[in-house]
């Protein structure tokens, strides 16, 4: 029962993080690029890598927090979802440009930060 509140929890605390940076992000740059999105997705794949490390060392690590940050927070953090639809709008829109570019930044960034934080770590 304690894991699944672990989750419950990380996954509120994640998706308000999330609505944040996407409320600063809107207040601070105006552009046609998803950015709020783009951060906490990229900010998302920092702490997963960072969370992967560190439980990797544990043979029997906490696992109430490990699903905390890992499944909850980064899962509540992070979103696909609303990638996809902001990157639909953006072609309903005609911006085929900044689509393409949305994709491509945000898979290229997401996956080369979590290769260069684990390459090391996991054998």
């Amino acid at each position: 029962m304690i894991n699944l509140l672990a989750i419950f929890i990380g996954g509120g605390l994640g998706s308000l993080c999330r609505y944040g940076i996407s409320k600063l992000s809107l207040k601070m740059v105006t552009t046609n690029f998803p950015l709020g999105t783009f951060l906490a997705n990229t900010l998302s794949c920092v702490l997963l890598a960072v969370a992967v490390v560190y439980f990797s060392g544990k043979i029997s690590g906490n696992m109430a927090l490990k699903l905390f940050l890992i499944t909850g927070f980064c899962g509540g953090f992070s979103t696909f979802s609303t990638f996809s639809l902001e990157t639909f709008e953006l072609l309903k829109q005609g911006n085929y440009i900044v689509a393409l570019l949305n994709i491509a930044i945000s898979v290229l960034v997401g996956i080369s930060l979590i290769f260069f934080i684990l390459k090391n770590q996991v054998q």
